[in-house]
Parts: structure tokens; sequence; C-alpha cells
């Protein structure tokens, strides 16, 4: 079983991440959330926890950890001080700690933020934190879903590393794939983008070339 500190845990998407992890066979999720107030419901669940505020220094979260998913986001509030430079310190961090795998949810939109008429500050910010990860010496995999919706996931995928049209997809089905992501012949130093589709997500996602 491996380890897999799951960044933004109290989130949406972050939760079905956790839940996903809870019955799957290889992993094993740690939740890291910012508030103690948010610890207790990972802990009635049996779901270890760690407390880390991505404003802050966060080494100690990566303790015993095997493989990181990246699903924080600051609402829009703290583009830069979470979801860039928050990003950012994990990554070296993750470095330090010999992070077998960085997964990386980002954002449809971040290779040309400056195209968006709307969100353009978030977009450069998850720019920034991908190209940085890139850089990176982690192996990693970066998703760029389309817009996100609550509708029941299909377990199917449109993938390509771009697509033309703006789309949507299911929290459920970003939150699979990504958990996905973790295996080390799925998607390693590959970026892509994911909208609902036809494909299951286990074909769809790119093999280590």
């Amino acid at each position: 079983m491996e380890n897999i500190l799951v960044v933004g845990a109290n989130g949406a998407t972050g939760k079905k991440i956790v839940n996903l992890l809870k019955v799957a066979p290889y992993f094993k999720p740690i939740a890291m959330v910012r508030k103690e107030a948010q610890l207790e419901q990972f802990k009635k669940e049996g779901v270890d926890t760690v407390l880390a505020d991505l404003e802050e220094d966060v080494s100690h979260a990566v303790k015993h950890i095997d493989k990181i998913i990246f699903a924080a986001g600051s609402g829009g509030k703290k583009v830069i001080a979470v979801d860039q430079e928050g990003a950012k310190s994990l990554i070296d961090i993750s470095i330090k700690a010999n992070i077998k795998k960085f997964v990386m949810l980002s954002s449809m939109g971040a290779d040309k933020p400056e195209e968006a008429e709307d969100l353009k500050a978030y977009l450069k910010a998850k720019q920034e934190a991908d190209e940085y990860l890139k850089a990176s010496s982690l192996n990693y995999t970066i998703v760029r879903p389309g817009s996100l919706n609550n509708a029941k996931g299909t377990g199917k995928i449109s993938l390509k590393n771009h697509f033309e049209a703006h789309g949507t997809i299911s929290r459920d089905d970003v939150a699979q794939t990504l958990v996905q992501s973790l295996h080390d012949d799925a998607g390693t130093h590959k970026t892509f983008e994911i909208l609902q589709g036809d494909t299951p997500i286990g074909k769809a996602l790119p093999s280590v070339s």
C-alpha cells in the first residue's frame, strides 16, 4: 500500500478523491487539511489526517508519503499564495522527500491564461505551478479538466493534449482520473486535458512512452 497525500482533501473534489482511495487496493489516503475543525470528519471515516497550511511550511505533511495528489484551491481568494506559491513550495519539499509521483489538478486554459476572458489570474497561477512542476525532477502527471459539475460520474472521459472548444466534466470523473494517474505506468511526465466522453478512464490515460 502506498501512502497518498491528498492536498485539498476538504474540497468538493478532494473529498471524492479520498473516498476513492479508501477503497483502492494499492493506495491509502492521508487527508491534508488546513483547519482543525476539518479533521474530525475524516477521523470518523478512519482516514489518517495531517494539519498543514500551504501558506506556511508543510514539510511535516510529506513524512512517510509515497505520492501526492494536489487538488487544493483558494477559490480565487489567494491564487498567488495558494494555487501558485503553495504548490511550488510543496513541489520543492516533495523533491527533498523523494516523492515518487506528483499528480496535479490543474485547469483547462492554464496553457494560455492570457486568452481567458475571466479567471485570468487563477489560470496564470495554475500555469506557473504547472511549469514549475514540469521543470522539476519529480515524476508528474498534470490533469487539466474543463468546467467541473456535480453530475454523476460515468467512468468515461475524452482526453487530448488540447481541446479547441471548452466543455464540462463531472467531479466524479476528474477524481477518478487523478487516482488512476497515481499508477506508475499512467501518464508519467504528461500534461493533458479531459472532458466528458466515451472512453473508459483507464484506457484513455496515456501510458509511459
